[in-house]
């Protein structure tokens, strides 16, 4: 493993549990950190109601930056199995500055989308068991949510072997109900016993392309969403079996596993609700499944219910993970101060930065709450700004840390060099598309101006405004890690070998 010699890294003692889990568990992870049922009910109501019938073909085209960015995260995971991915890798490659930035994005995240996805999991649990007057209830579900994020967190805290374990019963259970669906939903389609606008599937759906212009582009936005989080597999890099090769694995075969679920589940629904019942109801958001669910399967929608819910409970899970383990990475590299890596003595997890993550989630959820439900919606629609950000970072990290080595093959100049900055450039795009887009406030949930943009957009600039505060905080304070230079790979590292 490439290591800078000037960074000696945590004592053995200090260290997270390695070989907690094996490849299966962490592709567990990785998938359920998506959060797969939540994610496809959110979005295909809003994807349907921009390109039609191309829903499918909108998921598929926006499969293609995330394999490409899947394959950066596996390669520098191969040269450096740091828990703080995409921190560790842009300090490396680009210098300090740019890799505080990555790794403040990625634990930001955990904070805005926590939870809205503990929120998710309380209220369809709640209607899976028939109490629609609980979930309707605001003060009875906002103490259930923080109840449950306090659960969630404790697990995590436990250990990495109980969190995998718990992850593997979730979903099982969420692609279980996924699957029951989509099957009764395709079979009443072709049966002619559906109860809305039913429609024959066809594989000219997956043309992305048809709709075009503007509509595309926003609904490739809602696209890239449904795959963000399947690098959770790789933040536990240091606790996994075969640690330079398995996880990097894992991050790529959820994308595959999850572009198999979203068409699985885009045709079924197009198929049987149509695309003016997705539309008319887009703004249901996750909710149209509850809709859909109680046409398609009747007195068994709890089915479907509970498949969101343990889609959005995983999440709330696996979530907490990426942001806790970055935390602990930049506190080992002096970027964060020295009490978010403390590692418990007996469970060797980051007890300290997983706390810190779950608090100023919760703080966030309630103020935001309190202030005003669209606001919260605002916030989690900031989030396709930092995803944007640090994958593209990745990306671009992998061909630069790699620059050296990518005319040895054709091979590494497509699946190191080539593909990654492919992926980060579109990310790019994507990121320029959503300032623009957020820069209108008619876009927003709440269809206020805050200092005449869009909430969304100030939430993200006000993150962004924070992070490079703290960063100058902590460069005045504890210059150690700005001392840092960017570096190369290892040239063995390319071909698997260490020397």
């Amino acid at each position: 493993m490439a290591k800078d010699i000037t960074d000696p890294g945590p004592p053995p003692e200090a260290s997270l549990k390695p070989g907690a889990i094996g490849f299966v568990d962490a592709l567990v992870i990785g998938l359920n950190a998506t959060s797969p049922a939540y994610s496809v009910a959110a979005v295909i109501g809003p994807i349907v109601a921009l390109v039609g019938i191309h829903a499918p073909g909108v998921m598929l085209a926006s499969f293609v930056p995330m394999l490409l960015i899947a394959s950066a995260f596996y390669y520098l995971n191969k040269a450096d199995q740091d828990c703080g991915t995409t921190f560790s890798w842009v300090t490396r490659a680009m210098g300090p500055w740019a890799g505080w930035l990555g790794g403040w994005a990625i634990t930001m995240t955990g904070v805005l989308v926590v939870g809205s996805l503990a929120d998710v999991a309380v209220t369809f649990f709640l209607l899976a068991l028939g109490l629609d007057g609980w979930a309707e209830d605001d003060a009875v579900r906002q103490v259930l949510t923080v109840l449950l994020i306090l659960v969630m967190t404790a697990v995590c805290v436990i250990g990495t072997e109980v969190s995998a374990k718990v992850q593997n019963v979730l979903i099982l259970a969420q692609v279980v109900c996924l699957l029951a669906f989509a099957v009764v939903a395709l079979h009443r389609v072709h049966a002619g016993t559906g109860t809305l606008d039913a429609i024959d599937p066809e594989f000219g759906w997956l043309d992305p392309f048809g709709a075009g212009g503007a509509s595309l582009t926003a609904a490739l936005l809602l696209g890239v969403f449904i795959y963000w989080g399947w690098e959770s597999a790789v933040n536990l890099t240091e606790e996994v079996e075969n640690s330079a090769t398995a996880p990097g694995r894992a991050a790529v075969w959820s994308t595959v596993l999850l572009l198999v679920t979203y068409l699985a589940v885009a045709f079924a629904v197009v198929a049987y609700a149509g695309t003016d019942f997705l539309a008319e109801n887009a703004a249901e958001e996750e909710f149209i499944f509850a809709l859909l669910a109680e046409e398609a399967m009747g007195g068994w929608d709890w089915v479907v219910l509970l498949a969101v819910s343990t889609s959005a409970l995983a999440s709330t899970q696996t979530t907490i993970i990426p942001a806790s383990r970055t935390g602990l990475s930049m506190a080992r590299r002096h970027a964060l101060p020295a009490h978010f890596a403390r590692i418990h003595p007996r469970f060797r997890t980051p007890d300290v930065s997983t706390w810190w993550v779950a608090g100023i989630a919760i703080a966030w959820y309630l103020v935001l709450y309190h202030a005003s439900e669209n606001a919260l919606f605002d916030s989690l629609t900031a989030l396709s700004l930092l995803i944007a950000f640090y994958y593209a970072l990745t990306g671009l990290a992998c061909a630069v840390y790699y620059r050296r080595q990518l005319t040895r093959s054709v091979r590494t100049f497509f699946l190191i060099g080539l593909g990654p900055l492919i992926g980060a450039g579109l990310l790019a795009w994507l990121l320029v598309e959503s300032v623009a887009d957020m820069s209108d406030p008619g876009n927003s949930y709440s269809g206020v101006s805050w200092f005449g943009l869009g909430p969304p957009l100030v939430i993200g600039i006000g993150i962004l405004v924070v992070g490079v505060v703290l960063m100058i905080v902590r460069r005045l304070t504890a210059p150690a890690f700005w001392s840092e230079h960017p570096s190369v790979v290892d040239p063995h590292l390319v071909d698997g070998k260490e020397s």
